[in-house]
């Protein structure tokens, strides 16, 4: 009776794992050194120190800072790949050990910022990353550069106009309309009296250039001393100082996370998103890329 009982068991044991043997006959085993390439480390320069971060945790932290957890699940998707495709453009760029220098929110300071939300929006952004696990944007056969942005004037940016090369023809202006509506659409601020107007603007109304008393500078620079919310601004001078009008927020090239957010609110998928504000780029896995990094 015992050994009925060991021979049954014997073949429960191997019909339970003969699907497994089958799979890892035909097609090897599932577990490559490239199958979770999410969670290797890099290297991350955090305040004037450099360390090692598992690169999910570097990427969470990325988006902690760079997008609001409330937004809409595809939404975070969507920069989850951006995210994702920026780090690995670098690693690719300049070697495994390059440090990245993007700024990113520590759990301390996702606590801080978020409360008692904390879990909720953790969870969230934990899920945009590991739901598109190892997805990058490719143009070619080269990691698309991929800027992103929180509110159009109501267009994205011309890539050829605004970084002077025609390398990257998925940058084109397309249209957000949701962004006009949005209440942050339009902000002004009052800045002491200059001599200064604007001399140059780009087809879809950022400033490239002004002149600042016989210096000229350019849109972005004048927009960092000032710390104004859009590179899309007008100046007027008004009872002795001078007026800044803003429309937008950020430098208006790529992505704009509060269209993509409405995007995903209509329906919209984040490869649907992406594919929205990077025309001609295609989604692949970055295990297939990183083969020749050294």
């Amino acid at each position: 009776m015992r050994l009925k009982l060991k021979k049954l068991g014997c073949y429960l044991i191997i019909i339970i794992l003969l699907p497994y043997v089958i799979t890892v006959f035909l097609n090897g085993p599932s577990i490559t050194a490239y199958s979770h390439v999410d969670s290797t480390s890099v290297k991350v320069k955090s305040g004037e120190k450099e360390a090692d971060m598992p690169i999910e945790e570097y990427c969470i932290g990325v988006l902690a800072k760079e997008i609001p957890a409330s937004y809409e699940k595809e939404a975070l998707k969507a920069q989850a790949v951006l995210v994702r495709t920026e780090v690995y453009r670098k690693i690719r760029e300049s070697g495994k050990d390059t440090v990245l220098e993007e700024g990113f929110w520590t759990q301390k300071q996702m606590e801080d910022a978020w409360g008692a939300r904390f879990t909720r929006y953790y969870s969230k952004l934990e899920d945009a990353w590991k739901s598109t696990e190892g997805m990058v944007l490719l143009y070619g056969e080269e990691l698309a550069l991929t800027p992103f942005f929180r509110l159009s004037n109501g267009c994205t940016r011309d890539g050829k106009e605004v970084l002077g090369s025609d390398a990257y023809p998925y940058l084109k202006i397309v249209e957000c309309p949701y962004d006009i509506e949005e209440k942050r659409q339009i902000q002004t601020v009052m800045a002491e009296d200059m001599d200064a107007e604007v001399t140059q603007t780009d087809t879809a109304g950022y400033v490239l250039s002004v002149r600042v008393g016989e210096e000229n500078i350019s849109g972005e620079e004048f927009r960092s001393e000032h710390n104004l919310a859009s590179g899309c601004f007008t100046l007027q001078r008004y009872n002795g100082q001078i007026r800044i009008t803003t429309r937008g927020e950020g430098h208006g090239l790529g992505m704009s996370q509060y269209s993509a957010d409405q995007m995903a609110k209509e329906g919209e998928t984040y490869d649907a998103i992406l594919q929205y504000f990077y025309e001609g780029t295609e989604l692949k896995e970055v295990a297939e890329i990183l083969l020749d990094v050294e």
